[in-house]
């Protein structure tokens, strides 16, 4: 076992694919932190009940990584092995998957049952009434972002990182400016409140699916994917998509349910707890924007390196993966405990939700450390090497019969402080990142694709 690789090779194309990724991110980041310090201006039940909402939306969004990291398994190897046909059938898969997901199983339900939606997360009546306003708006944006996010992956699967971080740039330049002037009133607009916060959202997604589906479908050359592409027929592909791709689906699925499991048990704390995550959130995301972007890129290079067939290589790029992983949970951790105390100052919120953000952000400031190495191990490597059925029985196992229930013990039962009730809720990433070393070291996570 080595550590660390000394490769400068390697460094260079694990960089050229996560520092675009991880700006990416910051930006998309920053969006929601313009939101949530515009929102969290017209009060603790408008930023409760957005972030409620979002609980929701955060679902689709994952599901939607979940088809999409589940098809760049294989678009990734497929690149790696040259099979551009296989690599388009992977796609087209994946984009009559997510139009059935965005438009059957989300924008439905939403149209007709918002408040269902918003009663699954909070009891309190004022909250339930402006999250009915939010669905109002942002209903369209299921289909609209599912193809970019979905697309948006696929492309860096292939090396194409610019491409969504240019749309990411325009996107936010695009909501910062919507969301001020119709949540507030400006340039002769009337103040629309929480809905201008869901409309100025709904134009950025469509904004970024103009900027990344025009481009997959009309100017990219490395692919060469039209439109036309769409209904090819790949059921040749069926088997191997459905048995790689269907269990990181699934996998990503549950642990949608699950953090929005979690989003219930916070709920019913009370809305002091919803409103306090609901800051610590943004924050814990703006210090973790590096994993996103060595998760993407441990994944892309892990399934190009055995796409070129080279087994022992991709061993030695995990370990490597794996020891980045530990230093940059360890930065995250010092980032949060730096910023922790500016970033809540910032917000028009009680005393007793101030009090508990802090204790919200020392107990994110531990765990951390291990949410870096399990999301790079689990959500890179052993995902890149094909190993996702055991990943999906791993999300299963610990998020719902670890995390969930204690959390809900922490929170409802034992009524302990947020610190303990937040490292409860989270106890699957530590458990997890413990496990999944030993499958990385068993090398059985590496998996052939035919």
């Amino acid at each position: 076992m080595k550590l660390f690789v000394k490769d400068p090779d390697f460094y260079k194309k694990a960089a050229q694919i996560a520092i675009p990724i991880s700006l990416q991110s910051m930006i998309t980041i920053g969006v929601n932190l313009a939101d949530n310090v515009m929102v969290g201006k017209l009060g603790e039940t408008t930023l409760s009940a957005t972030s409620l909402a979002n609980q929701f939306v955060g679902i689709f969004q994952i599901c939607c990584m979940g088809l999409g990291m589940g098809a760049s398994v294989l678009t990734a190897r497929f690149w790696g092995m040259k099979d551009i046909p296989s690599l388009k059938k992977a796609l087209s898969l994946m984009i009559r998957l997510c139009a059935f997901l965005a438009i059957v199983v989300f924008t439905i339900p939403t149209l007709l049952f918002p408040a269902s939606i918003m009663r699954l997360y909070t009891n309190e009546a004022p909250v339930v009434a402006e999250g009915l306003r939010y669905f109002k708006w942002i209903f369209p944006c299921y289909i609209l972002q599912g193809l970019a996010l979905t697309c948006t992956i696929v492309l860096r699967s292939v090396g194409q990182v610019k491409i969504p971080l240019f749309s990411s740039i325009g996107a936010f330049f695009v909501n910062v400016f919507f969301n001020y002037i119709l949540i507030f009133g400006k340039l002769g607009l009337p103040a629309m409140g929480i809905e201008g916060a869901a409309l100025g959202t709904l134009i950025a997604r469509i904004f970024e699916f103009i900027f990344i589906c025009g481009y997959l479908l009309f100017i990219d050359k490395k692919i060469s994917y039209r439109v036309s592409d769409i209904f090819i027929k790949c059921g040749d592909l069926l088997k191997t998509y459905i048995s790689i791709s269907m269990p990181v689906f699934v996998s990503d699925t549950l642990l949608a349910l699950g953090n929005s499991a979690v989003a219930m048990v916070m709920g019913r704390i009370g809305q002091n707890f919803v409103s306090a995550n609901a800051i610590t959130v943004v924050t814990q995301q703006l210090s973790t924007v590096l994993i996103q972007g060595i998760c993407h890129a441990s994944c892309i290079v892990t399934g190009h390196t055995l796409g070129e067939g080279y087994k022992e290589k991709a061993q030695d790029e995990a370990w490597t993966f794996l020891g980045l992983s530990m230093v940059i949970g360890l930065v995250g951790s010092v980032i949060i405990l730096i910023i922790s105390t500016p970033i809540i100052n910032f917000y028009n919120i009680t005393d007793e939700t101030k009090a508990i953000a802090h204790e919200l952000m020392n107990s994110i400031a531990l765990i951390v450390v291990f949410q870096s190495m399990n999301s790079i191990l689990t959500k890179g490597v052993l995902r890149g090497g094909g190993d996702t059925k055991f990943l999906m029985a791993a999300d299963i196992l610990f998020l719902w019969v670890l995390s969930i229930p204690l959390g809900a013990l922490a929170g409802l039962i034992w009524h302990l402080d947020a610190f303990w009730i937040y490292f409860f809720l989270k106890i699957d990433q530590i458990v997890k990142s413990v496990w999944c070393i030993f499958r990385l070291r068993s090398g059985k996570w590496i998996k052939v694709i035919k």
